[in-house]
């Protein structure tokens, strides 16, 4: 059955090569680039995903071919002597893989988005090594398949990604600047009320004026009022005492005194 298996994957492919002979014969031979990563690291027992994308200067055809190999780093695995096809692709259908990725290779790339990655779940340590991609879109049939290194570790001993510590310092950054901001609003707060009562204090200065001094008043002394015309002279004023008694002897017994003023005209 195995043999079997084998026999139909080898004759999909003569019909595929000789398909190509024949495009080629008729049209001219153009390129195509295909791209992968150069490594990939993944824990034994997890998902892992094999990248693989393709420019073609052709639109993808109905005959395009997509062919993931396998080639074992480990001596002792029946896949270290040559690469080993473990994902054909053809005509919209995918061939069986063997039974050693059988169940665990998953196709999840889009042609019409020249996309053919795989995905290999779960990963094994038996999975190490070096995988080929190889597209054929005729009459872009000629170009160089990419590789990629798979390693697979022990469960913990996956170095830390890029990511995670990107996203802690990111998240340190927007935390940073989250308190400056609040710093910020606290203290232009405070000045701000700092201000207003500043103004308030010189509004109040401005409309009260500062108490003044009190002066002691001096008494003022009343000219005596004049009944005098302009041009007039006044005379000398005349003090008389008058005593009524009619005694010689009542000299401190006098009446209030009584002022003539005698003016001349």
């Amino acid at each position: 059955m195995e043999h079997k298996r084998h026999y139909t994957i080898s004759k999909r492919g003569l019909l595929t090569g000789f398909m190509v002979l024949i495009l080629s014969a008729r049209t001219p031979t153009l390129a195509i680039d295909i791209y992968t990563e150069a490594e990939v690291m993944v824990e034994n027992g997890t998902a892992c995903v094999l990248r693989c994308t393709f420019k073609s200067n052709e639109v993808v055809s109905s005959y395009i071919t997509v062919t993931w190999n396998f080639q074992s780093s480990q001596p002792d695995n029946q896949f270290s002597k040559a690469p080993y096809a473990i994902f054909y692709f053809y005509d919209g259908k995918a061939a069986p893989p063997p039974k050693e990725f059988k169940d665990r290779v998953q196709f999840i790339g889009d042609i019409n988005k020249k996309d053919v990655s795989i995905r290999l779940n779960p990963a094994q340590f038996s999975d190490n090594g070096t995988y080929f991609c190889d597209v054929k879109n005729p009459p872009d049939f000629m170009g160089t398949p990419a590789r990629t290194e798979l390693r697979v570790v022990s469960r913990g001993s996956l170095p830390r990604g890029n990511t995670a510590v990107i996203v802690g310092a990111v998240c340190g950054v927007l935390a940073l600047l989250l308190l400056v901001l609040v710093v910020v609003c606290i203290v232009m707060k405070v000045l701000h009320s700092r201000h207003d009562y500043e103004g308030c204090i010189n509004l109040e200065n401005a409309r009260t004026p500062p108490p003044q001094p009190i002066k002691k008043s001096e008494p003022k002394l009343e000219a005596p009022t004049s009944t005098s015309r302009p041009g007039q002279v006044q005379g000398p004023v005349i003090y008389v005492q008058l005593d009524h008694s009619g005694s010689k002897n009542s000299f401190h017994k006098m009446e209030p005194v009584v002022y003539a003023d005698i003016r001349k005209n």
